[in-house]
């Protein structure tokens, strides 16, 4: 019988995980990278450079969608939306971060629990120092209480 030649095997991985990238998969991914970042550099100069450059006083007002705007673009009370908008972020956040704890609770166990409660304690911390300073008082019957207030102090 004639003996044959051993059989080439793919390369094994280590056995702590993956093996490193290798030398030419690196090289692909630089040329790719310089390959996207030379585009958007090219293409940036190109519409400097083909781009219109006059400046007139109509092109440095702003476009309010067809709207010629007028008066101040600021307004003289803050507005309860933003307030409103600013608590939904902060709550929304709080629960991802509960949610997430949530999901995983067997597995962080107590010390888990502890610093989502932690977390929460901040921020109903917060959520008091609010209150107590008026923060979450607004509207007409806020504003004359405010004015009511710095007039006799």
């Amino acid at each position: 019988m004639a003996q044959s030649a051993p059989t080439a095997f793919p390369p094994t991985a280590p056995p702590g995980g993956e093996a490193p990238p290798s030398v030419e998969s690196l090289l692909t991914l630089g040329l790719y990278v310089a390959m996207a970042v030379g585009l958007i550099l090219f293409l940036f100069f190109l519409t400097w450079w083909l781009g219109n450059k006059t400046r007139t006083t109509v092109k440095g007002e702003p476009y309010e969608s067809g709207v010629v705007p007028t008066g101040q673009a600021r307004l003289s009370e803050p507005v309860p939306f933003y307030l409103v908008a600013i608590f939904f972020i902060v709550f929304d956040v709080e629960m991802i971060f509960v949610v997430s704890w949530a999901v995983a609770y067997d597995l962080l166990g107590w010390p888990g629990f502890l610093n989502v409660a932690f977390f929460i304690f901040i921020l109903f911390v917060g959520l008091i120092h609010l209150w107590k300073t008026g923060g979450l008082d607004w509207g007409p019957g806020a504003q004359k209480r405010r004015v009511r207030g710095g007039r006799s102090g």
